[in-house]
């Protein structure tokens, strides 16, 4: 999406994440650039302490001394790049130097929330213990996509629970509910909604049996044949539930789509055609679904 529709503001990354207090399983990787240019990966926020480490400039350095040394060191590496014209990486590195620079100048009253009334952040959730780690994240995604990030990944887990199912996943859902409702309130009272698109959703559905796991407890396992997600703004249909599943809740069995459908249809969301929107790469051109794939009609306005 951002190779596709470019970021509004240059002085932010493109791409952010907001991960858990540890990283998903898989780390780094779950917001890597794939077969784009390195530039493109996310840039993670620490959820606890300094959201970005060394953002202001040791005491004594001052911006035109942090300027002239930027300046040198691009020349530095400019030279070393010479002879090194395929190497992507050098060049995004050069490109996060610079972008370091301008974000020591806007990150910190973004990533201030006390400019908030209390009554938003009373509406996001913080201050209770239950909802305050992913209201703060909801209210900061927004405060990010109304200065131009072009895409927010919020993390809330960790949702792989096996035993005791309902009270683990009842707590989880009280530590969203209210957060998330508040996004999407928020974003419809500042008329953001319709150019917004929310996406929420997780790896896997749950199968339907409650069946003894290791003698010790009732639980289930992971399920890739049903799944739910939902969407919210961007020019999404309001109020419907799109595809049903069997009886049981084992597969699905009504308006039955693969995954790549789904990046398909995000990108047909936000005015991106998958087969038109593809990088070269390994030999040949690559576009997001890999082998192409179908709108999902039923989930348009």
């Amino acid at each position: 999406m951002t190779y596709g529709l470019g970021s509004p503001n240059q002085n932010l990354p493109g791409f952010v994440v907001l991960p858990r207090n540890s990283y998903p399983q898989g780390g780094g990787s779950n917001w890597s650039n794939g077969f784009l240019p390195a530039d493109f990966q996310g840039t993670p926020l620490s959820p606890k302490g300094s959201h970005i480490l060394d953002l202001s400039p040791p005491e004594g350095v001052t911006r035109q001394r942090q300027r002239a040394n930027l300046d040198l060191l691009a020349k530095l590496n400019a030279k070393h790049q010479e002879t090194r014209e395929e190497t992507g990486e050098l060049e995004a590195r050069m490109a996060s130097y610079e972008l370091a620079y301008r974000m020591q100048a806007e990150v910190p009253g973004i990533l201030d929330l006390k400019g908030e009334t209390a009554g938003t952040r009373e509406m996001y959730g913080i201050g209770n213990p239950h909802t305050d780690a992913f209201g703060r994240k909801c209210l900061l995604a927004r405060r990010l996509v109304e200065s131009g990030v072009r895409f927010v990944q919020a993390y809330a887990g960790n949702w792989d629970s096996h035993d005791y199912i309902e009270r683990a996943h009842g707590a989880l859902i009280r530590s969203v509910d209210q957060p998330i409702a508040a996004l999407l309130k928020d974003l419809k009272q500042r008329d953001m909604l319709k150019d917004t698109l929310v996406f929420f959703c997780g790896e896997f559905g749950r199968t339907p049996d409650n069946g003894m796991r290791g003698g010790k407890s009732y639980g289930r396992d992971h399920n890739a044949k049903v799944m739910a997600m939902w969407f919210a703004g961007g020019g999404t249909r309001a109020g419907a539930t799109v595809g049903a599943t069997d009886a049981l809740g084992r597969e699905a069995v009504e308006c039955v789509h693969h995954i790549r459908d789904v990046h398909v249809t995000l990108l047909h969301l936000l005015g991106l055609d998958d087969n038109r929107l593809t990088y070269y790469h390994a030999g040949r051109f690559k576009q997001l679904s890999q082998f192409g794939g179908e709108v999902i009609e039923e989930l348009l306005g």
